[in-house]
């Protein structure tokens, strides 16, 4: 496998694996490398995708045959403080590609900044809508639901924690929510908004730690026989982190959503699957194939690293600089009732037993009598703190990720 580790043969490598993928389908169940490593064979059908139909390949042997050999290039000549200088110019997705760009990397850009074919600009609008009108739910379940959960997620923790952002995690978890702030933006996909632009820069980091991980000592010796990260099986794990787990805890919470709102949402992420490079077969086509496919991928997989709890531990530092008013017990309680204990644990949440039971018994209640579902009840006056502090949290949350920059990484966290 040492091939694996030269840009030059990267392509040809992951092609090899591709197609030995059936072989190697039980790989997956490294039960040697323990727990964190577990993963379910592939079985998932794609019937159940927007596109309909499908080679039935497992994602984990799938990566970006567009842009892999693109950033592998763009690293191995030196061009990356460059490309990310001329890159600080394109904000906006109408804007043109900045002038000077290497050939390649343009010709890719050109090419992944288009919508899918399947896009409805319709749904999208009324996804951003929605994320307005239940922008306090929606915030707080990316930022004190989602990021955390990523945290006990090991492979995405591991690739955070070993790549070069890695030196600087406060930086790092913030770049990497950064497409939790534009997608819930009112104009995400519209010609002033910037979701295209976010995308397609993670889509290139994405495959500039493809290139340098796997050179990492760090990174491979608790990498569970991965030879290469970020797979699309890895992608959609933590788009089941974001979307599905939102919506799932939407209706947990009794969160009011008609349908068309619901299929809106879902467009939202769709599209946005495929704007990181995903094939459109594991794209899931509705929420009860999502659901279907969340359960096989992402829900197994958690477990605890202390890759991942050091990360957590700087998701919550950045929560209570932002001084909205959510104490380390608070954010706990809440948490831990978001997610669960098992969660809360593997992550490192301190237990809350008065104050998790408070929130469990009255939140319910405050939801209801926020969609108008029961007359005003009587809510102890810590949930009316909680409510607003998530609410100002919210706000100073998506207002924060405005000032974030993606720049493409040349080398990995020093050792």
């Amino acid at each position: 496998m040492d091939e694996l580790s030269n840009g030059s043969d990267n392509r040809f490598s992951r092609r090899k694996m591709l197609l030995a993928g059936g072989a190697l389908g039980a790989f997956g169940a490294l039960g040697a490398a323990g727990p964190a490593a577990a993963r379910p064979l592939w079985t998932w059908s794609p019937s159940m995708s927007v596109a309909g139909a499908g080679a039935g390949i497992d994602p984990e042997w799938v990566w970006d045959e567009q842009a892999d050999p693109v950033l592998a290039a763009v690293i191995d000549r030196g061009d990356v403080p460059r490309v990310n200088e001329l890159l600080k110019q394109w904000t906006r997705n109408d804007q043109p590609l900045p002038g000077g760009l290497p050939a390649d990397v343009r010709e890719f850009m050109e090419s992944a900044r288009q919508l899918p074919a399947w896009a409805d600009t319709a749904k999208l609008d009324r996804g951003a809508r929605f994320n307005t009108t239940k922008g306090i739910y929606v915030g707080a379940l990316y930022g004190l639901g989602s990021g955390l959960i990523s945290t006990a997620i090991p492979r995405e923790a591991r690739a955070v924690y070993y790549s070069k952002g890695g030196a600087d995690m406060k930086d790092r978890v913030a770049k990497t929510a950064k497409l939790g702030y534009d997608i819930g933006d009112l104009d995400a996909y519209k010609p002033q908004g910037s979701m295209i632009v976010t995308a397609v820069k993670t889509r290139m980091v994405h495959a500039a730690v493809r290139h340098l991980l796997p050179k990492s000592p760090g990174w491979s010796q608790v990498s569970d026989g991965q030879q290469i990260p970020i797979s699309q099986a890895d992608i959609m794990v933590t788009w089941h982190s974001l979307a599905t787990f939102v919506m799932r805890k939407l209706k947990d919470w009794g969160v009011r959503v008609p349908t068309a709102d619901a299929d809106a949402y879902l467009h939202v992420w769709q599209v946005s699957a495929a704007m990181l490079g995903v094939d459109d077969e594991y794209i899931p086509a509705s929420w009860d194939a999502a659901q279907a496919q969340s359960k096989q991928v992402l829900d197994p997989v958690l477990a605890h690293t202390k890759e991942g709890e050091a990360l957590a531990d700087v998701l919550l530092d950045i929560v209570a600089e932002l001084d909205a008013g959510l104490t380390r017990p608070l954010i706990s309680a809440f948490s831990r009732y978001t997610l669960n204990d098992k969660i809360g644990d593997m992550i490192g949440l301190s237990r809350e037993p008065i104050l998790k039971p408070l929130v469990a018994t009255a939140w319910p209640l405050l939801v209801a009598f926020r969609e108008g579902l029961i007359s005003l009840p009587g809510i102890p006056s810590v949930m009316w703190t909680l409510e607003e502090a998530l609410r100002r949290f919210v706000l100073l949350f998506l207002a924060e990720g405005q000032r974030i920059a993606i720049n493409i990484p040349d080398m990995n966290r020093p050792t």
